[in-house]
């Protein structure tokens, strides 16, 4: 007795070499992109390097490498600057930089777990993992913009308003020489600061994209500003209106009814989690936009490390489950980023809890996508614009 017939379709041929141009692989794209990024800025940081770190041994056949080490190699040794970016001890000459990296090592504001004053250091560090370019952008930081660190601000520990007017007077000061402001903090009190210090500089009018997964925008906590209140005091001015505040990431057991009642009133804009998965991330992008730029000159992104999931950033002063995955939360910053920002704030990076320096990783993450896709999108420099009241901070007398 015979059992039941099958036909099947005739199996498809598959070639053994695929023609990759046909099939348009991201990967492929992006192996065909890089023959077109040009090499001089490395071929004169190698020769920088001999001239400033002395010539190899004559053992060594690769001459480009010096005695003393200089630059990008090898990635474990040399003084941590962000990215082994140049530090400028000179700030009078960041204007010289499409960007500059300032630590904000503060974390007086802090209501639970302290340690973020440690975060510039933290970030610092592991950034020199990274190289300057990026394979799936095609992008090259290195050889498409320059980039600096000025070093951090010096705060006071004892006293959050005189750190305040400190942060403001630094940020001011990059904003206003045409340098894109890139900040590290710090506890995320170090907000309101930051944007006054670029509100200062500019009549126009700035609007807030801000990843976390708490609000931070109650008037005061335990009787001061602190942490849970930057959104409070940077929309209190002119040109920074509530309306164009958009948080995007919000929810738990960590959002004070302080703040939600203070989002009410202002009437912000919150997406929680839910929102985000069932708009998806190219639409809670879309919508993040459009509400940040209305009527608005330039926007502001803030970045608190704890929007992501607890599971992927233990380094951080209130871990809070649910929330992103890192490759979520780094595309909706890329998705932002591509309509340009007149400043970056990386918080609440706390290395004393951190796990092999994964918290600081992703930071580090953050900061390289958002340079990334200004340059692939052009729209690094586009900030300057905004910047119509300049402020002149003086120095110090020459040293005899």
């Amino acid at each position: 007795m015979g059992g039941p017939c099958f036909s099947f379709p005739p199996a498809a041929v598959r070639h053994h070499h695929p023609d990759f141009d046909k099939l348009q692989l991201r990967g492929w794209k992006a192996v065909q992109k890089e023959k077109d990024l040009p090499t001089a800025a490395w071929e004169k940081e190698k020769q920088w390097a001999l001239r400033m770190g002395l010539t190899g041994s004559d053992s060594l056949t690769d001459k480009s490498i010096p005695t003393f080490a200089r630059g990008e190699l090898p990635h474990y040794a040399g003084i941590n600057t962000f990215l082994k970016a140049p530090y400028i001890e000179d700030v009078t000459a960041v204007g010289n930089y499409d960007a500059a990296i300032l630590g904000v090592p503060f974390d007086g504001g802090t209501t639970y777990r302290p340690g973020t004053r440690f975060g510039p250091q933290g970030v610092r560090k592991i950034s020199a993992l990274y190289t300057p370019y990026n394979y799936e952008m095609g992008v090259d930081l290195r050889e498409q913009m320059t980039l600096c660190d000025v070093g951090d601000v010096f705060t006071i520990p004892a006293n959050i308003e005189k750190t305040f007017d400190q942060v403001t007077r630094a940020v001011s000061h990059v904003a206003s020489s045409g340098a894109l402001p890139i900040i590290i903090g710090g506890d995320h009190s170090i907000g309101f600061p930051c944007v006054r210090g670029i509100a200062q500089c500019t009549s126009k009018r700035i609007g807030i994209v801000h990843f976390d997964r708490h609000v931070d925008i109650q008037e005061k906590d335990l009787d001061e500003r602190m942490h849970t209140t930057p959104w409070y005091h940077a929309t209190d001015l002119a040109n920074v209106p509530a309306v164009n505040l958009v948080q995007i990431g919000i929810g738990g057991w960590q959002v004070p009814r302080e703040g939600v009642e203070e989002a009410r009133k202002r009437n912000t804009s919150i997406f929680t989690m839910r929102d985000v998965e069932e708009m998806g991330l190219a639409e809670t992008a879309a919508r993040a936009l459009e509400l940040a730029w209305k009527d608005a000159d330039a926007v502001y992104l803030s970045f608190d490390i704890d929007c992501v999931d607890a599971g992927f950033v233990p380094g951080t002063g209130w871990p809070e489950p649910g929330g992103f995955l890192p490759r979520e939360a780094l595309e909706l910053v890329s998705l932002i980023a591509r309509e340009g920002i007149c400043g970056l704030e990386v918080v609440e990076v706390s290395p004393p809890y951190d796990t092999s320096d994964i918290t600081a990783l992703l930071a580090t993450r953050v900061i390289v996508d958002v340079l990334g896709t200004l340059v692939a999108h052009g729209k690094m420099g586009a900030h300057k614009g905004l910047i119509d009241k300049p402020v002149s901070i003086p120095a110090g007398p020459e040293v005899a």
